[in-house]
């Protein structure tokens, strides 16, 4: 078995109202210094041992992330059987 970890953030053209708001909130906090805040997202995958980096390419760009707006890179792990 192989685990996916596919990591995907909005492009920087993109604004990222979700990161403004968090920004906000930790200068409301006290928080200083924080320049900008982007949110991404994690996706986690359990594959077969068959699937191979151009499956999970194609995985992203058809169904996981919005290849318009968002960047996104992955990696494959090798997980011990159970």
């Amino acid at each position: 078995m192989k685990k996916v970890i596919v990591f995907a953030t909005l492009r920087e053209s993109i604004l990222d109202p979700q990161g403004v708001a968090v920004k906000g909130g930790l200068a409301q906090l006290g928080f200083t210094g924080v320049e900008e805040v982007r949110i991404g997202k994690r996706i986690e995958l359990l594959v077969t041992d068959e699937t191979t980096d151009m499956m999970v390419r194609e995985m992203c760009e058809r169904l996981l992330v919005n290849p318009v707006m968002e960047d996104y890179e992955f990696s494959i792990e090798e997980v011990a059987s159970v």
